[in-house]
């Protein structure tokens, strides 16, 4: 039981690796079984629904372990929240040299027509971590109106900073956005 479990597991963690680089489009039977060095065979015996199950899988995967950091982070405040999720960003861009992405956000705008059941999916782990953040900025005292649009913000902005990453190979943008982030949020702060 171990060894099929490790299976799935590895192809799961191959089908994250490759929407985090390539997009959903990267994500193909193929290029699973390639990346994860499981047998033809393996798709169907784990994944009866072939690469439908395989997304919608590793999307719930990838979604609960970034939602996991930022849940342990906003406990600490939204501040700290902030520079816990630019660390999180810093090192996986950093560890991929700059070739991966957020898997959530890859599938929200490279999906193709056979992802579009998925959108359910991406949108309610954008709206857990929005959640959390709207929670952790309101702890702080910031009242819930002003606290949405704050944690609204701190998603695009840093998701579009990693975006910006990428593109230029320097965590400059995602530094810059998590110090103007942090300004802004300490500005508005009671006391």
């Amino acid at each position: 039981m171990g060894a099929r479990t490790d299976t799935r597991q590895k192809m799961l963690y191959s089908a994250v690796e490759l929407l985090r680089e390539r997009g959903s489009a990267g994500v193909t039977v193929d290029a699973v079984l390639a990346r994860s060095g499981a047998p033809r065979g393996s798709v169907y015996h784990h994944f009866r629904g072939g690469r439908a199950e395989i997304m919608s899988e590793s999307l719930a995967l990838a979604g609960d372990a970034i939602s996991a950091i930022i849940d342990q982070a906003v406990a600490q405040g939204s501040i700290a929240a902030l520079r816990r999720f630019g660390q999180f960003w810093t090192a996986l861009l950093e560890q991929s040299d700059f070739e991966a992405g957020c898997p959530i956000v890859s599938i929200a705008v490279g999906g193709s027509s056979d992802d579009r059941h998925l959108q359910p999916a991406v949108a309610g782990i954008i709206d857990r971590w929005h959640a959390a953040l709207l929670t952790a900025i309101e702890a702080d005292g910031v009242e819930p109106e002003r606290a949405a649009r704050l944690a609204t913000m701190a998603i695009a902005t840093i998701e579009g900073a990693v975006i910006l990453c990428r593109v230029n190979r320097s965590t400059t943008a995602l530094d810059d956005v998590i110090e103007e982030l942090e300004a802004l949020l300490t500005s508005v702060l009671p006391g």
